[in-house]
């Protein structure tokens, strides 16, 4: 990496105080062995490196749901024992909780981003060649783990990307998420039309991971968890989550419940109820999934122009207007036009809440992130619930009642005000980056 040669940086307590309020650390490992401080990378370079983290998990994880037809007639499985399968890596990215926290203390974002991700890639080679069910679910309820880790430690460097060059980019980097489950399905799709081979498949993922890894290896940055010197005293001890904490994981939950009900049911709501053909009802998820990704790219922008608050609560207002009225109305076209509505408005909630979560230290961050991992199971098993109770009409209805909860819980949320740094992040002080 380039370095230039810099004065003594400052000292003292303002300098101390400066370091800390960006969550920046700079220390003798952090210098040349001829005692030069190297430079940060530019905000485009950490941005891109980043965000490859965020395609490394969409499309890590998209690369074996795809495959889960061949492994269910590999492995000869039902039903009921698929839908076990997907909820051992749900269940286990939910009760990562504990394990996160403890090791974002003490290995930091940066390592425990690289460490899970590398573990991601083993897992998915395992689950190419496991031969019996019973190791399936071990191989699957790990990487649920891992995936714990590496979300945490992803949105946490988002969050200090944001932090230390008073630039929005939380929302790009969940939509490079979305690309890379999009490029995992595209694979999946093009290696299956020359081979059936699962282990040849995830051989190709393997690889084009490791590049992915590769590429955000050298940009990560090394930050100092705000919440660290106090997380450090309570160490040996539990303590419960304060309000704003239990708040954060309400919108995330809330918000999760939202996104994955609608990729759920959107499809079987336009068969069943609305009575669309069998063309049209997958325009549905397409629908949803196209504005979200699409609001995402454009929703930093919003988020600078008018806050993180303000975007949530608009958004989720938006969302949970256009469904009721899309419920209301009837027919194919309201109904299309209120998931519409529902991908435009979600779409920022979860990078915003992430922002919010990481500001008050690793211990909330996992646990907001693990309540998001819960609604986002609970929420389609929850609407099938009411649906079977009731009708889906209804279930979608409970879809909208919680987008408005994320605009009321949003309310009471404090959210962080943008601090923007020198010249937008054009030319920082010299940061430690190794």
């Amino acid at each position: 990496m380039a370095v230039q040669r810099l004065p003594p940086p400052p000292r003292g307590e303002p300098a101390r105080r400066l370091r800390q309020r960006r969550g920046l650390h700079v220390g003798p490992a952090d210098r040349t062995a001829g005692g030069e401080l190297m430079t940060a990378p530019s905000f485009p370079r950490a941005k891109w490196s980043i965000a490859a983290l965020f395609c490394f998990l969409g499309f890590q994880y998209g690369t074996w749901v795809s495959r889960l037809p061949a492994l269910k007639t590999r492995l000869d499985l039902g039903a009921g024992e698929v839908g076990l399968l997907l909820m051992a890596c749900g269940a286990g990215a939910a009760a990562s909780f504990p394990l996160v926290a403890a090791l974002m203390r003490r290995l930091g974002s940066r390592r425990l981003s690289l460490a899970s991700a590398a573990c991601l890639i083993a897992v998915l080679a395992a689950l190419s060649a496991v031969p019996d069910y019973p190791l399936a679910l071990l191989a699957v309820c790990a990487d649920g783990v891992l995936v714990g880790c590496l979300n945490v430690a992803m949105n946490a460097q988002g969050a200090a990307l944001e932090k230390t060059y008073g630039r929005t980019a939380m929302s790009q980097l969940h939509a490079t998420f979305s690309a890379g489950l999009l490029a995992a399905a595209l694979l999946a799709s093009g290696v299956t039309t020359l081979t059936a081979s699962v282990p040849a498949h995830f051989a190709v993922a393997g690889a084009l991971l490791l590049l992915l890894l590769a590429v955000a290896r050298p940009a990560l940055l090394r930050h100092t968890d705000p919440a660290a010197p106090n997380e450090r005293k309570k160490k040996g001890r539990w303590t419960l989550p304060s309000a704003t904490t239990l708040l954060m994981g309400c919108a995330m939950a809330f918000g999760t419940i939202t996104e994955g009900a609608m990729n759920d049911w959107s499809t079987l709501y336009l068969k069943d109820v609305v009575r669309a053909s069998a063309t049209v009802a997958p325009l549905g998820i397409a629908v949803v999934s196209v504005m979200m990704l699409l609001a995402r790219v454009c929703a930093d922008r919003w988020r600078t122009r008018w806050g993180d608050g303000r975007v949530v609560r608009a958004g989720s207002a938006v969302a949970a207007a256009g469904l009721a009225v899309a419920l209301a109305a009837g027919g194919v076209v309201p109904t299309l036009l209120g998931f519409a509505c529902v991908g435009l408005g979600a779409a920022a909630v979860t990078p915003c809440v992430y922002v919010a979560a990481a500001g008050h230290g690793s211990d909330a961050l996992a646990l907001v992130a693990a309540m998001g991992t819960t609604g986002l199971l609970a929420g389609p098993a929850l609407i099938g619930f009411v649906a079977s109770a009731a009708n889906l009409t209804l279930g979608m209805a409970v879809v909208a009642a919680s987008a408005l909860t994320v605009t009321l819980t949003a309310f009471r949320i404090p959210w962080r005000t943008r601090e923007p740094a020198p010249g937008e992040g054009e030319n920082q002080p010299p940061v430690a980056v190794p």
